[in-house]
């Protein structure tokens, strides 16, 4: 390990250990693989509360690689006790990265605007975390060569890094979840810092760090320990609503709330069903398709793990099978297992009619065969790029290559009303898929007003068969659906492809507006 560091400026006494040498260089590892959990941290939580992940994990990685900059900059203005600055460093990153999932989490309902508040944390543990790697490579710049300090310390720092990088999405985020994630790093930072204390003392006065860092653990524990609850208040007061369920998956967040009688359904913050009115949608998503088919034997539907869908489908005493495709196992299992959830689907996911497969769609289409009569497009808003590819051209080139050459298919496809652009993308996108498209839009008090896209290889004809008992459609109102006001009435709109992602962008663009 070389001589014992000198006593000149870097703030380590002669004689030093050759063990805080070691405490070091762990160090570097340590704060590597915090700083890029904590960028994660900050990308993803903004992609979930704000949505357009491309935009908000740019921004703020744009942002918190420029902090860290102004972090290395302002280290240039440390000139004693560099291992003394370096502890409270870690032990104010560890407070501010520990803490960020959860207080993010706790403004967004109450801020006016959250991105203040978010770029404020991103920029405050940026700069913090550039101030580590030229600290640390200036305290152990006597204990090696040059190049064997700038190997050593880069080399620990690119590990740091992709032990984060196959962490948080593997392990943290489907584990852990967001807020646990923030609090577990945040003790391995203050852990460094109280390592690194003890290692000192005796051989200076390290009584006031100390006892920081030690009420820094203190929160830290306290709020892993409260994670369940904390994570309960922040969903409180966003969705006002008492939550009665709440879970983190590999894929999404999903939260039920009750209010009486009043049963809603959230993916990722955005409302997917209520009760009180969700026959409307389902019986406009369903029927206009099932009304047009003479003998719809095979269906499938695509997204629609709440089972509500299937449903309707189920319905029609001519369907002989029925195949449900969604990403989320445990959509599927909670909705077919919590005997009050399978009542809102009259036990359709356990139908004998009925398979279930867990895939992602998109791989799915591409290697399933049909031909299946018609086809329910049933999947979330087109918040992000994960879900724009499953509004693709290449995405429905394949689900027509599924549709039997009578069958026909619709799409659930955003409100034309708020975002007539986004929604008519998806039938110019229909129909540059080889598709003949035909919008029709219900009004579903939840929502607002909201359309569909159906299609075909054949123009869909207007005749159209309901069964009896509907509770929303009628053969008037079904006609009623296809009529377009102005305010919502078909413009030119770009084809939705892979390579451009158009249908992502002007949705977050119209919805904001509407949002704001």
């Amino acid at each position: 390990m070389g001589d014992p560091v000198r006593g000149d400026e870097d703030g380590a006494e002669p004689g030093a250990p050759a063990s805080l040498a070691v405490i070091l260089l762990v160090s570097v590892l340590v704060v590597a693989t915090c700083g890029l959990i904590y960028e994660l941290l900050a990308g993803t939580l903004a992609s979930y509360l704000l949505g357009d992940s491309v935009t908000q994990f740019s921004t703020v990685i744009g942002s918190y690689l420029f902090a860290m900059g102004i972090g290395s900059y302002l280290s240039r203005h440390v000139r004693h006790n560099e291992i003394g600055v370096f502890v409270r460093v870690e032990i104010l990153i560890a407070a501010l990265g520990g803490w960020s999932a959860a207080g993010l989490f706790l403004l967004f309902p109450i801020v006016e605007d959250f991105r203040v508040a978010l770029y404020a944390l991103v920029l405050a543990i940026g700069i913090l975390v550039g101030l580590e790697i030229p600290l640390l490579i200036r305290i152990l710049r006597h204990r090696f060569a040059f190049r064997d300090l700038v190997s050593n310390v880069l080399t620990y720092d690119y590990i740091g890094a992709l032990i984060a990088s196959l962490l948080f999405p593997l392990v943290l985020v489907p584990w852990l979840g967001m807020i646990r994630t923030g609090f577990v790093f945040g003790l391995a930072n203050v852990g460094v810092a109280v390592a690194l204390l003890l290692a000192l003392r005796g051989r200076q006065s390290v009584g006031r760090d100390l006892a920081a860092a030690l009420i820094v653990l203190a929160s830290l524990i306290a709020g892993l320990l409260a994670a369940d609850r904390i994570q309960r208040w922040s969903e409180v007061a966003f969705y006002a609503e008492p939550v009665v369920y709440a879970r983190s998956t590999p894929y999404q967040r999903i939260v039920i709330t009750r209010r009486g009688e009043d049963l809603r359904l959230y993916l990722n913050g955005n409302l997917q069903f209520s009760t009180r009115d969700e026959y409307r949608y389902h019986e406009a998503l369903v029927w206009p398709v099932l009304g047009r088919i003479a003998n719809p034997k095979q269906v499938l539907i695509l997204g629609g793990g709440d089972g509500l869908a299937a449903r309707e489908v189920l319905r029609d005493p001519r369907v002989s099978k029925v195949t449900l495709v969604d990403l989320d196992p445990e959509m599927t299992h909670l909705f077919r297992d919590v005997p009050q959830l399978a009542q809102l689907n009259r036990h359709s996911l356990s139908s004998p009619r009925m398979q279930v497969i867990n895939g992602d769609a998109f791989r799915w289409v591409r290697e399933a065969s049909g031909p299946y009569d018609a086809i329910l497009i049933d999947f979330p808003d087109p918040t992000e790029f994960s879900l724009g590819k499953l509004y693709t051209e290449s995405f429905y080139r394949e689900v027509a290559r599924l549709l039997a050459p009578a069958g026909v298919m619709t799409v659930q496809s955003t409100s034309p009303l708020i975002a007539p652009r986004s929604y008519w993308t998806v039938a110019s996108t229909l129909e540059a898929a080889g598709l003949s498209a035909r919008g029709y839009h219900a009004y579903v008090p939840s929502f607002g007003e909201w359309g569909f896209t159906m299609a075909a290889h054949a123009p869909p004809g207007d005749t159209v068969i309901l069964p009896a008992g509907l509770r929303f459609l009628t053969q008037a109102s079904e006609r009623a659906m296809f009529d377009f006001p102005p305010d919502m009435a078909r413009r030119p709109t770009p084809v939705n492809r892979l390579d451009n992602q158009a249908l992502v962008r002007s949705f977050a663009e119209e919805w904001g507006h509407y949002d704001g």
